[in-house]
């Protein structure tokens, strides 16, 4: 039997602060969440209702409901999704498993690394130009959602990539000795490993989109419509914009609406991202390695 040394002792009681501290740091970081959450639960949990969600704003917003940017944000986020995720998984397939390592590719990575940098009300003024004025969708939800994946565009392609990384090259290997050509292999074997990474990205993306109020201002959210959108070419209201529409410029704004749609954006940010890791996570527990 083992006898503790003093040693012993000084490395247990090390590795016990240790512990702490780090204890310490989770609370810190989880602490101000809790209380975001708390705020917004005690003055906009009253104003929640049936009619709340799912009624037309009327008064600019200081009465009725939040509908039209309910429905509205689920169409910028869907159409978003659907531009910006084909796009980002055939540009990280490329990058991953075709481009050769060549200042071609390389002024690529630093191109989306800078993308990814760009502030979003440049890609507003970008979204104006290209997809508003020079493709004349107007200010539409087809504008904006595009807008939107340029935006989010480099958080696909990297988080595509990295998990494309991580299977192994065994894998690929094993299926070439077979006689397997890259793209059945790509296809059968390395995208199937790699979903529930590419969905790490999409979740980025969704709680990314949803939470945008500058590059929707200027190519397709109106502050207060009170019907709700038919296609992609008609504006439409979104839930960010509209936080901040009845939060600054809506005068006698009763206190606990703000708070309402705060949190009801917040709710809806987190059933997407509570869907996708379900999604993920049910993925994973299919892998064989």
């Amino acid at each position: 039997m083992f006898e503790s040394t003093s040693l012993n002792e000084r490395n247990r009681k090390k590795q016990s602060l240790v512990k702490i501290f780090f204890l310490m740091m989770t609370v810190l970081l989880i602490l101000p969440v809790m209380i975001i959450l708390g705020v917004l639960i005690y003055k906009g949990g009253p104003v929640l209702s049936f009619e709340f969600l799912f009624e037309m704003p009327t008064k600019n917003g200081a009465a009725g409901g939040i509908l039209p940017a309910l429905v509205g944000t689920v169409w910028l986020v869907t159409v978003a999704l659907i531009a910006s995720v084909p796009l980002g998984v055939a540009a990280a397939l490329y990058l991953s498993e075709y481009a050769p390592d060549n200042w071609f590719t390389r002024a690529i990575n630093l191109a989306i690394i800078n993308l990814a940098g760009v502030p979003s009300i440049v890609h507003a003024l970008f979204g104006v130009g290209a997809f508003v004025l020079f493709f004349e969708f107007g200010t539409s939800i087809l504008a904006a959602s595009l807008t939107l994946a340029v935006m989010t565009l480099p958080v696909v392609i990297v988080a595509t990539r990295e998990s494309l990384q991580a299977v192994p090259q065994s894998f690929r290997e094993a299926c070439w000795n077979m006689g397997a050509t890259r793209w059945q292999t790509i296809r059968r074997v390395v995208l199937p490993n790699s979903v529930s990474g590419i969905l790490t990205g999409v979740i980025l993306e969704v709680s990314r989109t949803a939470g945008e109020t500058a590059p929707i201002m200027f190519t397709g959210a109106a502050a207060i419509l009170p019907f709700l959108p038919e296609s992609v070419y008609d504006q439409t209201m979104a839930m960010s914009l509209h936080l901040f529409v009845v939060s600054t410029q809506v005068p006698n704004m009763p206190e606990g609406i703000p708070y309402g749609v705060a949190l009801v954006l917040i709710g809806m940010v987190l059933t997407m991202n509570a869907v996708s890791i379900g999604f993920r996570t049910w993925l994973r527990g299919r892998k064989k390695w």
